[in-house]
């Protein structure tokens, strides 16, 4: 089955801790500290993978999370730093935070990998905090934690025409005729349900790839049909050939279906009405040499957008429009359509774990992972250790936090069940 749309979960691994240890060997005297650091945590890339044409396998697979770097060991052992997790996705990718919906990275044009989520630094060991006046450092960093994240995968093909039209218009007849490509044709409503790419090779080497966009009827920016689904492939295309059936075979007016249509398109982005258009109007061998409806269809539309008249059938002006498409394409920009990023990771509390600052009955009282963590790899017997787990209070902002909620000089502080008198 055909998937353009997918929403996963992405996480970068931890960090490894950083190592307390102290040399303890026959013969060496003062041996010093020796802890280790901790490795590094995997990071989350996204690679293009030209196999790839669908986002199908994420149906299936929602959750990506990286491997966690492992902590340092004694006699400076580094820990080692954790594979980086590589996601391969189709080209034309965009990836998009899910909440805000913003473009954190689109994966076109050169753009074939990114890493999208760094994982967490290593916490240093105890043998980076030795001083001439601190010999005996009783304490380490804990690793960063990685970063975790819902992401909106939208797959947008890449081609410089776009066929749009109400079904059974001929569009993927059109194509079938003038490319390589080898679309589902038959005579119902949503014979295409995947949108088909072909090469058009028009003449001296020259040409470009098409695109037929399935599933477009009325209401179709709103949800209806399967058009909802596919409007966003028309984004990246250079020009909009919209395909009516000339013959009014299934009763609607040529004029009312191509008005119906550019209003759908508005709707839904108010920039594909700037994209330049053609008209194919199709089907004219069932017209039998009656050209009343081309006519009115450039009295409507002329001189703005160029009508063709053409029949998928049996290639009648099929070279004029192709040749029309090439003229307007000379004059336009060819390179693919990037999206820009407007989400950035925010990286800047990856020191920080969450934490909670409250009062209960009475006592200010600190809680949560970061609390816990600091607390592990710190010896509060120690002036030193002591000193340092203090430096991490204002860095984090807790003490800020407990003077906001109004902590005055001999109140009690608990933490980790440990209770702390609190003086400035």
């Amino acid at each position: 089955m055909f998937s353009d749309s997918a929403k996963i979960f992405i996480k970068s691994g931890n960090g490894g801790d950083g190592h307390v240890s102290f040399r303890r060997e026959l013969y060496v005297a003062a041996g010093g500290p020796d802890g280790g650091d901790g490795g590094r945590g995997g990071s989350i890339i996204f690679e293009v993978d030209k196999g790839l044409n669908t986002l199908a396998e994420f149906r299936h697979v929602r959750k990506y999370a990286a491997k966690n770097g492992e902590p340092g060991g004694k006699r400076k052992c580094h820990g080692k730093d954790a594979p980086d997790l590589i996601i391969k996705v189709p080209e034309g990718t965009v990836i998009k935070d899910f909440d805000s919906g913003k473009v954190i990275s689109d994966m076109s044009g050169e753009n074939r990998r990114e890493v999208i989520l760094r994982g967490g630094r290593g916490g240093l060991g105890n043998m980076n905090f030795a001083t001439a006046t601190m010999q005996v450092p009783k304490f380490a960093k804990p690793g960063q934690p990685g970063k975790e994240l819902y992401v909106k995968l939208e797959l947008k093909v890449i081609a410089d025409v776009g066929l749009v039209g109400f079904p059974n218009a001929g569009k993927s007849t059109l194509l079938s005729r003038v490319s390589n490509a080898k679309p589902k044709i038959a005579d119902y409503h949503f014979t295409t349900l995947n949108p088909y790419l072909g090469v058009v090779d028009v003449a001296d080497g020259k040409g470009f790839v098409m695109a037929d966009i399935p599933g477009l009827i009325e209401g179709a920016s709103k949800g209806a049909g399967l058009g909802h689904d596919f409007l966003r492939h028309i984004e990246r295309t250079k020009i909009l050939v919209h395909v009516v059936d000339a013959a009014s075979i299934e009763g609607r007016d040529p004029v009312e279906a191509i008005k119906i249509m550019q209003k759908e398109l508005s709707d839904y982005s108010h920039e594909l009405t700037k994209k330049p258009c053609i008209i194919a109007a199709n089907k004219i061998d069932l017209n039998y040499g009656d050209d009343s409806v081309i006519k009115k269809l450039r009295a409507e539309f002329s001189p703005d957008i160029k009508v063709y008249a053409i029949s998928g059938a049996t290639g009648e002006g099929i070279k004029e429009l192709l040749y029309g498409i090439m003229e307007i394409l000379g004059t336009l920009d060819r390179e693919t359509k990037v999206f820009e990023r407007e989400f950035e990771i925010d990286y800047s509390t990856d020191s920080q774990l969450p934490y909670s600052v409250e009062v209960v009955d009475g006592v200010y009282v600190i809680d949560g992972p970061s609390i816990e963590k600091i607390f592990g790899y710190t010896n509060l017997d120690s002036e030193k250790g002591f000193d340092f787990f203090q430096k991490y209070l204002k860095k984090s902002g807790i003490l800020e936090k407990l003077e906001a909620l109004g902590i005055k000089d001999g109140d009690t502080v608990r933490m980790c069940g440990h209770e702390f008198d609190y003086y400035k």
